[in-house]
């Protein structure tokens, strides 16, 4: 029997670059929720795959953008935490933009810090080899990149080498979760994400930036289905009336999508129940960031 491995794989990158997508099929199943909106991702979160002998806890981080308000800080701290905590760091790269200046910024720290990482151009589906080849030359002279990828996390092509090299790099040593165990997010906090995924799916750019979702109640029932009470904040009244929608429309269909996604992901019957409550300030509430894991002082 090979002896076991074990080790943190931080994923990082500028926002929108496929992190999220990639953990899930990495993991094999889905647990960060994906939108095309930037900085969806707000806090960390641990998806973990096994690899033969090796058990792989990746860390799912906030995209790198230059902060404005504390939320912000306090999201691109977190992601730099994960990274440099772990034993390796993956930076994945959106081969479709090349190195913009959200990636110069992180390759600029990565050098100085000295830290060697991997490097995956990602979304290899929308550009041509002759560009992905000149894109890896390039970033192959800005950092130390050992080795360089080309992965699609959309389609999975390359990712299952991407999981095999890191399998083999962890460092010897005993698994730290149970083996059937994918994520250390509470289910509460991955219910109240996938609702956040309907809000900004459903709205785009009708709901600013500033909302946020909470599991309030969470009832296991007798036939084994779930009930779970959840409330959508915001920060004024007309952004309530958005998410309500005309007679209510809005807030039924962003219930009824959540509740089937997460039946698949939980594989059981789910009576959702989703409000609106206006909090004016809730973005910089040290509440909310504790139940974001973020750290309010940073």
């Amino acid at each position: 029997m090979l002896p076991t491995r074990c080790g943190y794989v931080a994923l990082i990158g500028a926002p929108n670059s496929g992190k999220s997508t990639l953990l899930n099929r990495l993991v094999g199943r889905k647990l960060a929720i994906v939108t095309p909106k930037a900085q969806t991702t707000r806090s960390r979160l641990l998806g973990i795959a096994i690899e033969g002998p090796t058990q792989i806890i990746f860390v799912d981080t906030p995209g790198i953008f230059p902060p404005r308000r504390r939320l912000d800080r306090a999201m691109v701290a977190a992601a730099w935490s994960g990274a440099e905590d772990a034993d390796d760091m993956l930076l994945l790269v959106d081969a479709s933009r090349g190195i913009d200046p959200d990636t110069r910024r992180i390759l600029d720290r990565l050098a100085e810090r000295g830290r060697r990482s991997i490097l995956a151009l990602n979304k290899i589906d929308r550009v041509p080899r002759e560009s992905l080849l000149g894109l890896a030359d390039s970033l192959s002279r800005e950092g130390d990149f050992e080795p360089i990828f080309m992965i699609s996390g959309l389609t999975g092509d390359g990712v299952e080498e991407v999981k095999r090299h890191l399998a083999a790099s962890l460092p010897p040593g005993p698994w730290l979760f149970p083996e059937d165990q994918l994520s250390d997010a509470p289910e509460r906090l991955i219910a109240a994400e996938v609702t956040r995924e309907q809000v900004f799916l459903q709205l785009h750019d009708e709901l600013p930036y500033a909302s946020t979702v909470e599991t309030e109640r969470w009832e296991d029932r007798p036939d084994g289905s779930v009930r779970i009470e959840q409330v959508i904040y915001v920060q004024r009244p007309g952004q309530r009336a958005i998410v309500l929608g005309e007679g209510g429309k809005r807030i039924k269909a962003i219930g009824a999508r959540a509740r089937a996604e997460l039946e698949k992901i939980f594989e059981r019957r789910v009576h959702l129940f989703v409000f609106v409550k206006v909090r004016e300030n809730w973005i910089d509430d040290r509440e909310r960031f504790a139940a974001l894991g973020l750290d309010y002082n940073t």
